[in-house]
């Protein structure tokens, strides 16, 4: 098995350049409608990417223990061919899409994502918004370990479908040709997907391809102008907070909850989920006071 380059980490120089180079685009040609870069918030972008460079080390080798375990024990295998490599392609897309939808439903997943969401503005600087907790995507990706993917295989696909993703974060893209659009993300899709307006949320979850959302309903064009952020916004530039504030609020939900099923929904349910207040006893009508006695 040969090993392959992470295409990741030797794109790292080209990701700053191009934050450098949209960043001086906006100094020379600034249209109105674009909410552009600001110091804290581009610091935070690459405090949060740095730091998940570091973290997500971490976070590969109980992974890779845990796919090369059950790599060794399914006996299928995908043969490393030329016409293989677009089917493995396609097939992670696939489960990319089904572990980013559930990233931004399930409370728990999203308390990792949700630090890439946490930025009102929308530039390249944003797709380095990475979080620290990147233990909760791997489970998707079990079925094409069994169906004999090689780890490997798996992993080097998986960071072609995030160096994709890296040039969808910008408004400097408008509408590319229509057929591109009708399949593939684009910066018009992924605006949609980073926008906190009630008719944007949780829309457009591909990777590279934009044909899951149309096929499983969860499409959106663009059509107003996105407003990006949080619907609750966390207002702090402080990576620690950034990365961590979701499972702070988790932790205080749970702790306050009344019933085991509250404290499952806190974990489970929805980011927005909330329990439905306890019933409350009716209050007993007091008892009728006794006539007075009649004067004799």
């Amino acid at each position: 098995m040969r090993e392959f380059p992470d295409v990741i980490a030797w794109s790292i120089p080209a990701f700053l350049l191009l934050v450098v180079l949209e960043r001086v685009s906006y100094l020379l040609h600034r249209d109105d409608d674009e909410v552009g870069y600001s110091a804290a918030d581009t610091a935070t972008s690459l405090a949060m990417g740095l730091g998940s460079v570091f973290t997500d080390l971490l976070w590969k080798i109980p992974i890779a223990a845990a796919y090369a375990l059950l790599f060794t024990l399914t006996p299928l295998r995908v043969a490393e061919v030329w016409w293989s490599w677009p089917l493995v392609l396609l097939a992670q897309d696939f489960f990319y899409y089904w572990s980013h939808r559930s990233h931004h439903v399930v409370r728990i997943l999203w308390a990792s994502h949700v630090v890439h969401h946490s930025s009102q503005r929308f530039n390249l600087s944003t797709a380095l918004r990475q979080p620290w907790t990147g233990l909760t995507s791997w489970v998707f990706y079990v079925p094409l370990i069994l169906a004999g993917v090689h780890p490997a295989v798996l992993a080097f696909c998986g960071s072609v479908n995030l160096l994709y993703q890296f040039w969808i974060h910008t408004e400097r893209i408008d509408r590319l040709p229509r057929w591109y659009e009708f399949v593939f993300n684009t910066p018009s899709h992924h605006r949609v997907h980073h926008a906190s307006q009630g008719g944007y949320l949780d829309r457009n979850f591909g990777g590279i391809l934009i044909v899951w959302d149309r096929l499983f309903g969860s499409f959106a064009a663009e059509k107003e102008r996105c407003v990006y952020g949080l619907t609750k916004n966390i207002g702090t530039y402080n990576p620690l907070r950034v990365a961590f504030h979701e499972y702070v609020s988790i932790a205080r939900d749970v702790r306050e909850a009344a019933t085991w099923r509250q404290r499952a929904g806190h974990l489970l349910r929805g980011p927005g989920w909330r329990p439905e207040p306890e019933p409350t006893a009716p209050v007993a009508a007091p008892a009728p006071r006794p006539a007075s006695a009649p004067a004799t």
